[in-house]
């Protein structure tokens, strides 16, 4: 179910949930350097440990060098197989902090698909009351 597309986009359930941690559930390495978009990048190879319950057998993540920002991720099932290519683009500071405000999720079996997410706006360290995920709130908040 976590694998399944959310809304009928590109994106799984595992990437709106969260259930999975990359640092707590993949082993990484350093794989070399590369460029994405003129930015120089650090390549790091992210591979689902033994007892994961993870999505994604291994994932291949290009980071910028300057930004520390994901600017492009492959994503691999357990067999090894490319599922999908995420690509980081419009970079801007959005609240203090620098983030692509355009993310492309592009799957690798079909072909002129994709699913992009424009970010027009974020805020970040949002104060919240305590009740306001309460049953109550959620149904008076439209």
């Amino acid at each position: 179910m976590m694998s399944q597309g959310w809304m009928g986009s590109d994106y799984t359930n595992d990437d709106i949930l969260r259930e999975s941690s990359v640092v707590d559930d993949y082993t990484h390495s350093i794989e070399g350097d590369a460029e994405v978009d003129g930015r120089p990048c650090h390549k790091i190879k992210l591979i689902a440990k033994e007892d994961a319950d993870v999505l994604w057998g291994h994932q291949v993540w290009w980071v910028d060098k300057k930004e520390f920002i994901v600017l492009k991720a492959e994503l691999y099932d357990e067999d090894g197989y490319l599922v999908r290519t995420e690509r980081g683009t419009d970079l801007k500071t959005m609240d203090g902090r620098f983030i692509p405000s355009t993310i492309e999720l592009v799957p690798a079996e079909e072909e002129g698909h994709k699913t992009v997410l424009k970010i027009l706006e974020m805020k970040f360290n949002i104060k919240l009351e305590e009740n306001f995920f309460s049953q109550q709130n959620m149904k008076s908040i439209r």
